[in-house]
């Protein structure tokens, strides 16, 4: 069983697009400035949007995304610990 997180995307490949779309969309608002002028920075939205909000996220999200179900935290005695979960 899997648990949904806040960050994680359904798979891998899903993510990595949305951070392809969102840092093309950050860096394209900025690098096309001199091509375009300010209308370039219409794809800071699109960049935020797809990242979730900003690049930390995202990059927690990727974190998630590839740990999800692999990690298990196991706490007894006041003690916690991260241990590899066991495959079905």
């Amino acid at each position: 069983m899997t648990r949904s997180t806040t960050f994680a995307s359904a798979s891998l490949s899903r993510h990595l697009v949305r951070g392809v779309i969102g840092f093309g969309g950050l860096i394209g608002a900025f690098a096309l400035v001199p091509v375009v002028g300010l209308y370039s920075l219409l794809l800071l939205p699109l960049g935020v949007l797809a990242l979730r909000g900003c690049p930390m996220c995202w990059t927690i999200g990727l974190l998630e995304t590839i740990s999800n179900g692999r990690l298990r935290r196991a706490c007894d005695d006041d003690r916690c610990s991260v241990a590899v979960a066991a495959r079905e």
